[in-house]
């Protein structure tokens, strides 16, 4: 292992167990935990779709439905975001939502060239058309949604759109200006079992109000 990354990891550790005993706090600590992820060198897909479960994490101590997501720029994080449209009485407050208008914010441009979104739940149709006219560059999404997934579950909205080449030109018409890469899958197992949890313990209570 490279002793620099040794010696930060050896750190974090110490600084988490200090901010643990002493805060006691889940948000601290995941801020914590992203921002020892930030500053370990170039992350991979699935550590990057970790620190969306850590903000998953928050959605669920909230009494929201478990979703997180993260924009990245340049290997860092930039915008971070949890499902919260009860807590905040808005509808548009999904996770990729919160993590694009704070990576708007950070760039000072709402236009957001370059970025990729890492998300724990396939998109619905809204969130996609946030992340078309912030011309996303790169979409990675964890668990599939068979109910309102517009990456190809429920329909495919991004493989509306695409540009020619020789090698593989299109054979239906190009119908939106922006193509924005898509990958699913990635922990797909994890986030999808965290949204399964959290909705058989929403049954189970419901089951036992009615007793």
């Amino acid at each position: 292992m490279n002793l620099e990354l040794k010696y930060t990891r050896q750190s974090y550790t110490v600084v988490y167990k200090r901010m643990f005993f002493c805060k006691k706090s889940a948000g601290h600590v995941a801020i914590l935990k992203l921002a020892f992820l930030c500053f370990n060198g170039p992350m991979s897909d699935e550590q990057f779709m970790r620190a969306a479960l850590e903000l998953a994490e928050q959605a669920q101590a909230a009494g929201e439905v478990p979703v997180g997501a993260v924009v990245v720029k340049d290997g860092k994080i930039i915008g971070r975001g949890f499902n919260a449209p009860i807590s905040r009485h808005d509808p548009s407050a999904h996770a990729e939502m919160q993590a694009l208008r704070e990576a708007a914010h950070f760039l000072g441009n709402y236009r957001l060239v370059g970025c990729e979104l890492y998300v724990t739940l396939e998109p619905c149709l809204m969130c996609a058309g946030a992340i078309m006219h912030a011309r996303i560059a790169r979409l990675v999404y964890g668990a599939q949604d068979f109910k309102t997934g517009v990456c190809g579950s429920l329909l495919n909205l991004f493989g509306e759109m695409g540009s020619p080449t020789p090698d593989a030109p299109l054979t239906t018409p190009v119908r939106l200006n922006h193509h924005t890469d898509v990958a699913g899958g990635v922990l797909a197992q994890e986030c999808g079992l965290m949204l399964s949890n959290f909705f058989a313990m929403r049954r189970a209570q419901k089951k036992m109000l009615w007793k």
